[in-house]
């Protein structure tokens, strides 16, 4: 580079690193945050040339300050910047900080350029996959836990302790997972030009997450009141041993949904199956009246959390079922 900025070439590779972001737009994000906390710092440092003269007094006040600045937000990954450079431009540029200064931001900006040229022109993958397979996990471990709360409820009773009734959190931590899949792939397609070859829209994706995330809700929520039911804990409930087997249908035939859901193979007949089974509970409870609230407050409860289970599985599942042809 023409000028002093020839003198700090050094820079420019640090330039190129700041603009080496995984996805593009994190790239120029990134850079542009660099960019900014690197122009503040120079700035509170050539305050001090103007007004005053270097000492360690000066420099810890641009530091102090530059740390202060470190605290917006909106400067993101330019934070760090700020009193680095008003540090280096004080010390490191001494008598000669208006050519460092320069040298400095040029090369920087060099690098930046290169960065997101190279960037450009081999645009990173639109992480389609890793969402898809995060959103297949999820719907895996929903329907085997399902399995798993069917099975418990065949076993004799009280059941075993199974890894069922501590996989809550684990359930929650997918969902989790998941949501920052989607969010990685959102920023992946900004302007990305392999998205114009190839775009994907996220609306369902997104859609199908809500609906999982409801799925989860209403499944731990299931397996809070067998465990009540089973060992007494958290909230010791009846459930009376003529309501365990359709109780175990209903939770076999929503499991279905989720797993052939996962596999592309559902269609309104799996729902009507669910449906079916749902409804064989309810007149399972309905016969049982007579043993009092307290004996059916349980299977109730279970019985609405299958509704609602199928009812946030519904949309997806009726706009991804196979088409005749």
């Amino acid at each position: 580079m023409p000028g002093v900025a020839d003198d700090y070439p050094y820079y420019a590779p640090l330039g190129v690193i700041v603009a080496s972001f995984p996805t593009l737009m994190g790239s120029v994000k990134n850079a542009a945050q660099t960019l900014a906390g690197l122009v503040i710092g120079i700035g509170l440092a050539a305050a001090v040339i103007i007004f005053s003269e270097p000492s360690v007094l000066t420099v810890a006040l641009v530091v102090g300050v530059g740390m202060l600045f470190g605290g917006i937000r909106q400067l993101g990954a330019g934070r760090d910047y700020v009193p680095i450079a008003g540090l280096f431009v004080l010390i490191v540029g001494g008598p000669n900080a208006d050519g460092y200064s320069i040298g400095y931001v040029s090369q920087m900006t060099l690098g930046v350029v290169v960065g997101l040229a190279v960037n450009l022109l081999v645009a990173p993958p639109v992480r389609v996959t890793a969402a898809a397979t995060e959103l297949s996990r999820l719907r895996g471990s929903l329907g085997r836990h399902l399995a798993d709360l069917a099975d418990a409820l065949d076993a004799s009773w009280p059941p075993a302790e199974g890894e069922w009734s501590a996989q809550g959190q684990t359930l929650l931590s997918t969902t989790t997972a998941v949501r920052h899949a989607l969010a990685e792939v959102d920023e992946s397609r900004r302007i990305n030009p392999r998205e114009r070859i190839r775009p994907h829209d996220l609306s369902h994706d997104y859609d199908d997450l809500a609906a999982l995330e409801n799925v989860t809700f209403y499944v731990r929520d299931l397996t809070d009141v067998l465990a009540g039911a089973a060992w007494g804990t958290p909230v010791p409930v009846e459930l009376p041993a003529a309501l365990r087997p359709p109780l175990s249908e209903a939770a076999r035939a929503t499991a279905a949904v989720v797993e052939e859901w996962d596999t592309g193979t559902a269609d309104p007949g799996t729902l009507r199956a669910a449906d079916d089974a749902i409804a064989a509970l309810n007149q399972a409870i309905h016969d049982q009246r007579d043993l009092g609230a307290e004996a059916i407050l349980a299977a109730s409860a279970a019985t609405l959390d299958l509704t609602r289970m199928i009812a946030a599985l519904r949309p997806g599942i009726t706009r991804d079922a196979p088409t005749s042809a």
